[in-house]
């Protein structure tokens, strides 16, 4: 498959909407002094492309209770349980993201919880699992860096 190719009209586009998915289309337009039916064509090519996937809502998790981070690694028994363990994984909803990993871990989970209290609930969740070996986990301090836009602009520079 050919690399779509971005121009800076495309980098500014998505550098907005990485700032505020709901900016309109008609302010991105007046700051680049472009048209928003350009703008519209130009996000629904990168759509079209997988570029742009949709788009998302950054919520506050402390405000919502949720304050608590923690990392689990899983250990399977065996690695064709993998598939199985993933389909019991997706189905505990404070388990926000899993990766298939190589390494020390067969599985690596980020959990939000209320406090440590709920944490050892959702980590005995998955220690209960069958297939699973055991659980380390590794608890959250503070989300130090969380920025899309170095990487992105990283990549920008690199096409």
């Amino acid at each position: 498959m050919a690399k779509f190719k971005l121009d800076e009209i495309d980098h500014q586009i998505l550098d907005m909407l990485i700032d505020n998915t709901r900016i309109p289309f008609t302010d991105i337009a007046k700051k680049l002094l472009i048209s928003a039916g350009t703008v519209h064509v130009r996000v629904k090519k990168m759509e079209e492309a997988g570029i742009i996937k949709g788009s998302s809502l950054t919520l506050d998790y402390k405000k919502l209770g949720y304050s608590f981070i923690a990392y689990v690694g899983v250990f399977l028994q065996n690695t064709s349980q993998t598939k199985f363990v993933l389909e019991r994984i997706e189905s505990i909803p404070y388990v926000t993201v899993a990766h298939i990993t190589t390494g020390k871990f067969n599985i690596f989970c980020k959990i939000r919880a209320r406090d440590t209290m709920h944490a050892k609930e959702i980590i005995f969740m998955l220690d209960d699992i069958d297939g699973v070996y055991r659980t380390e986990t590794m608890i959250s301090l503070e989300e130090s860096i969380n920025d899309k836009k170095r990487l992105m602009h990283t990549i920008f520079n690199e096409l």
